[in-house]
């Protein structure tokens, strides 16, 4: 694996901004290490990085239709922080039908009696 840092990711996604300008994982792999020959583990190290990068602000945006770009828009940025939404509160879902109780009650928030 090569050295893929949250710097160097964002320097190479400064290249695509906006949601036509989109790039797969693999390609941005490939960007970031200026290799053709990415392996499983370049990939995970440019997911990681781009959660580093989101949760210091950047507004790295992704979707399967069009890979990771950099929001150009606020309506890019809002499509993908709901996407984002989306995802996790599916899994949030799966995680409450497996322990049988409500998502209020997955982390033991206050209900008030009825």
């Amino acid at each position: 694996m090569s050295d893929i840092s949250p710097d160097r990711v964002l320097f190479v996604l400064s290249r695509h901004i906006g949601e036509d300008n989109g790039v797969s994982v693999t390609k941005l792999a490939q960007e970031v290490t200026d290799s053709l020959l990415v392996s499983s583990g370049d990939e995970r190290a440019i997911r990681a990085a781009v959660v580093s990068l989101r949760k210091s602000g950047h507004h790295v945006c992704a979707h399967p239709g069009s890979g990771y770009f950099l929001a150009s828009t606020e309506l890019e940025l809002v499509r993908s922080c709901s996407y984002l939404f989306d995802r996790a509160m599916c899994s949030l879902e799966q995680v409450a039908a497996m322990r049988r109780e409500s998502l209020p009650d997955l982390r033991g928030q206050l209900r008030l009696p009825t």
